[in-house]
C-alpha cells in the first residue's frame, strides 16, 4: 500500500515526464511549421512543470487562472524562483490563448522558437528544485 507522499512523488515525477515530453513535441511542431500548436504545447509544458512545483508543497488547484496565482504566490513572490518566471509562464497563457483561439493571428517561427527556449529554462529550474527538495533522483530537459 502507498503512502499520500508516496502518491504525490509519483505524480510529481508524472507530471515532469510529461512537461518533457510536450516540451520536445513543441520543438517538432517548428520544425513543421505548425508554430500554434507549437505554442500550445510550449505552455502546456510549463504548465505541467508548475503544477508538479504546487504539488511538491501539497497545493493543487484545478483551473489555469489557480495555478498561475497560487504558482506566483508560493514561489515567485517567496523569491525561491526569479520574477521573470512568473512573468514567462503568464506570456506563454496568453500566447497560447491567441494561438488556440484567434483564427484571424498566425504566430512566427521566431515568437514559437523564443517561448520554447524560455520554457527550456523554466522546466529546467523547476526540475532543479525538485531535485534538489528530494521530489526527483534526476531531471535534464532534452534540448
Amino acid at each position: 500500500m502507498t503512502t499520500d507522499t508516496e502518491n504525490a512523488d509519483n505524480k510529481i515525477g508524472a507530471l515532469m515526464l510529461r512537461a518533457k515530453k510536450y516540451h520536445r513535441t513543441a520543438r517538432i511542431l517548428v520544425d513543421v511549421d505548425d508554430y500554434e500548436s507549437s505554442v500550445s504545447r510550449t505552455y502546456y509544458a510549463m504548465f505541467y512543470a508548475a503544477e508538479a512545483a504546487l504539488l511538491s508543497k501539497d497545493l493543487t488547484q484545478s483551473t489555469h487562472t489557480g495555478i498561475h496565482r497560487l504558482f506566483g504566490e508560493h514561489f515567485v513572490k517567496t523569491g525561491i524562483f526569479p520574477a521573470s518566471m512568473g512573468k514567462n509562464f503568464s506570456r506563454a497563457f496568453s500566447k497560447r490563448q491567441l494561438g488556440d483561439y484567434d483564427v484571424d493571428l498566425s504566430l512566427t517561427a521566431e515568437e514559437a522558437l523564443q517561448l520554447w527556449e524560455t520554457s527550456t529554462i523554466f522546466i529546467q529550474t523547476i526540475g532543479d528544485y525538485l531535485r534538489e527538495q528530494g521530489f526527483l533522483e534526476t531531471f535534464t530537459v532534452q534540448i
